[in-house]
C-alpha cells in the first residue's frame, strides 16, 4: 500500500521532473470547473481531473496561478502507470474547526507519484490550532521530494507501514507554539530514507499506547540542525503502559548550530497539562551511539540524558563530541540519571566539555 496524506500547508518545488510536457498529458483544473477565488469549494472538480489523469499513463493533474478552496479530497489509485501533481496555485484548506475529517488531501494506492511545481498547500493551521487537543489525526504513506511544509494543522507527514521510501529536500515550518505540528513521522516502516531535510529528529513518543512495538536499526547520520528546539532526541512516556525497547540506534557526524537540546533522552515525557508526572516508564533503551555530534548549543546543558529508574538506559556511548555554547563559546555540560554511558575519545572531549553525573551506573 502507498498512501500520502496531507493536513499541512505545502510549498512544494522540484527542480528535476521526469516527465516531459510534449508527451504528457495535461488535464488542468479550471477546464473542469475549478473556481480561484478561494471560496467555492473545488474539490469535486479536482477528482474529476484526477480520474482522468489517473487512467491515462503519465497524466497531470495542473492546478494554474490563483487560489482553490478544497474541502477534502482523496485521490485514489492504483493509476495507469506514472502520475503527476503540479501546482502553481494555491490549494486552501478550510479554516472551519469543526469539520469532521481524518485529512484533508489523500493519495491512496499509488505507486509512482510526483508532486511539484512552485504552488503552496495551506493547511489554515492557525484556525485550528486553539482547538487542538488531538493526539493523532491521520496517517500517510507516499514519498516525496521537493516539499516545503508550512503551517500544519496536526501532523506534517506521518509514514506508516511503509517501504523504500525517500524523503529529499523537505522543509518543516510551524510557529513554536503551534500544537502537535510535528514534522515527519515514520512508523511500523522499513527502508525509509530522509535526506537534504532541515528538523530535529526524535525517536518517540514511545510507552503510551497499547500494541506498540519495538524500535530497532535506526541510522541518523550527516545531518545539521539550525535553530532547532531539539536536535537528537529519544522520548518515553513516564508511567507508560507499554514495555517496548528501543535499541541499535546511531547518530553519526551531525553538526548543530544554536540548537537548545542537542542531545536529549527523556523518559518523563509528558507535555499535557493534565499530566500526572507521577510513575516511571518501562521502556527500556539500550545500544544508542552519538558518534562526531558538534557545533554549538543555545544552552548550557547540551547532553541531558534522564532515564527511568525502575529500566534504567543501557550501553548509551558518546564518541568524539564538541558542543560549546552559542555566543560564548564555553563548555557546555551534560546532565545524567540511571544511564549506563560510556565517552570515547574523552582526552580530547575533555578540553572543551565540562561533565556532571547523577547516579551513573548506579
Amino acid at each position: 500500500m502507498r498512501v500520502f496524506s496531507l493536513w499541512a500547508s505545502l510549498v512544494c518545488f522540484l527542480s528535476i521532473i521526469s516527465y516531459a510536457r510534449g508527451q504528457n498529458k495535461i488535464f488542468t483544473v479550471t477546464d473542469y470547473g475549478a473556481v480561484a477565488d478561494g471560496k467555492t469549494d473545488s474539490s469535486q472538480v479536482f477528482l474529476n481531473a484526477w480520474k482522468e489523469a489517473c487512467a491515462t499513463d503519465g497524466g497531470v493533474v495542473a492546478v494554474p496561478l490563483g487560489t482553490f478552496f478544497v474541502s477534502g479530497a482523496s485521490f485514489e489509485g492504483p493509476c495507469n502507470g506514472e502520475t503527476f501533481f503540479r501546482t502553481e496555485g494555491t490549494l486552501r484548506a478550510s479554516s472551519d474547526p469543526s469539520l469532521d475529517q481524518d485529512y484533508w488531501i489523500l493519495f491512496d494506492e499509488i505507486d509512482r507519484l510526483t508532486i511539484f511545481g512552485n504552488g503552496t498547500f495551506y493547511g489554515n493551521g492557525e484556525s485550528a490550532w486553539p482547538h487542538n487537543q488531538c493526539d493523532k489525526i491521520w496517517v500517510a504513506r507516499n514519498p516525496l521530494r521537493g516539499i516545503n511544509s508550512v503551517n500544519s494543522k496536526m501532523f506534517h507527514l506521518n509514514l506508516h507501514k511503509c517501504e523504500n521510501v525517500l524523503l529529499k529536500n523537505v522543509d518543516v515550518i510551524a510557529p513554536v507554539d503551534s500544537p502537535n505540528t510535528d514534522g515527519i513521522h515514520i512508523g511500523k516502516s522499513n527502508g525509509i530514507e530522509v535526506t537534504a531535510s532541515r528538523h530535529g529528529i526524535s525517536i518517540g513518543s514511545l510507552g503510551k499506547y497499547n500494541n506498540e512495538e519495538d524500535v530497532v536499526g535506526i541510522t541518523v547520520k550527516n545531518c545539521t540542525f539550525s535553530d532547532t528546539d531539539n536536535g537528537l532526541r529519544v522520548k518515553t512516556w513516564a508511567p507508560s503502559s507499554m514495555p517496548v525497547t528501543v535499541s541499535t540506534v546511531t547518530f553519526a557526524d551531525i553538526n548543530v548550530n544554536n540548537v537548545e537540546n542537542p542531545i536529549i533522552i527523556d523518559q518523563y515525557y509528558c507535555p499535557h497539562s493534565s499530566c500526572s508526572r507521577k510513575g516511571e516508564s518501562e521502556v527500556g533503551i539500550k545500544d544508542v551511539k552519538f558518534i562526531n555530534v558538534r557545533g554549538t548549543s543555545a544552552t548550557e546543558v547540551a547532553v541531558d540524558v534522564q532515564c527511568s529508574k525502575v529500566r534504567p538506559c543501557q550501553d548509551i556511548q558518546f564518541v568524539g563530541l564538541d558542543l560549546i555554547m552559542k555566543g560564548t563559546r564555553q563548555p557546555t555540560t551534560a546532565s545524567y540519571s540511571n544511564a549506563d554511558h560510556e565517552f570515547v575519545g574523552l582526552d580530547k572531549f575533555c578540553t572543551q566539555f565540562f561533565l556532571t553525573y547523577f547516579n551513573w551506573r548506579d
